[in-house]
């Protein structure tokens, strides 16, 4: 990762009208708040209007590049149907409704889960969360476990061969599959309403910095909500004050 130095999102000016923008979003910690357990999340109501008009105004070009499953993206911004990428790009449906998903190892998949449902009762006040092909180990409420669950999630996985870990916040992400957020935009970005256009991605974690990366080489715009090292070029310190600008962004009246 190039870490490259950021600069407020307050001085942004857009490189192109909003109309030409591809807006790619983080859901968790970006379009909505962290919450303790992933269930209790919701969409504010004027964010969710802030989507709608920017799909209005990119004729369709906004997509949620997220590390949930699909589905839960749908009832998350319902009424509202948008092109998807979910667990970081393992599936993404596309504009036109196509679904694409990566492929996995169901054996290697069950095997992992075993093991690591395994860990997760030994260590109270944890949560394994199990979505297509790839498994949250949750420790949120439990962060002072954070060095101590990533090294026996790596020991007890040991020698399984063609999984993917990411870590996140208070929680790693074991894939039975090689996708992440940046093969999402990238592949988006082929496709219409995205293509030829300008990419913007918003996002708050480590693993949204793929999705950075792959913006830095489209010469977009790619936005860092929260501290932390990050090749973004521009920050916004809560995604309180990204979903305001996002909101400015989308001209919806207050």
């Amino acid at each position: 990762m190039n870490i490259i130095s950021t600069k407020s999102l307050a001085d942004l000016r857009i490189p192109c009208p909003t109309e030409r923008l591809a807006v790619f979003l983080d859901f968790d910690g970006t379009l909505a708040d962290i919450v303790e357990h992933p269930d209790d999340v919701h969409l504010p109501v004027q964010t969710g209007a802030a989507l709608e008009s920017l799909a209005r105004l990119t004729s369709g070009a906004v997509a949620i590049v997220t590390g949930r499953p699909i589905e839960q993206i749908d009832a998350l911004v319902a009424p509202l149907v948008l092109p998807v990428a979910g667990v970081h790009g393992m599936w993404r449906r596309g504009f036109d409704g196509t679904v694409h998903s990566t492929q996995h190892n169901a054996d290697l998949f069950a095997e992992a889960q075993a093991r690591l449902t395994q860990l997760h009762l030994a260590l109270a006040d944890t949560m394994i969360e199990i979505k297509p092909g790839s498994i949250a180990f949750h420790y949120r409420r439990r962060p002072d476990l954070g060095d101590t669950i990533a090294t026996r999630i790596h020991d007890v996985l040991g020698e399984l061969d063609g999984l993917d870990i990411l870590h996140g916040k208070m929680v790693v992400e074991v894939k039975a599959g090689h996708a992440h957020k940046g093969d999402a935009i990238r592949a988006f970005m082929a496709e219409e309403p995205f293509a030829g256009r300008i990419p913007l991605f918003a996002g708050d974690d480590v693993t949204d910095e793929f999705g950075f990366a792959a913006v830095n080489e489209m010469d977009g715009v790619a936005i860092k909500i929260g501290p932390g090292h990050t090749a973004a070029s521009w920050r916004v310190d809560d995604p309180g004050r990204l979903r305001e600008w996002l909101v400015r962004l989308a001209d919806v009246p207050a």
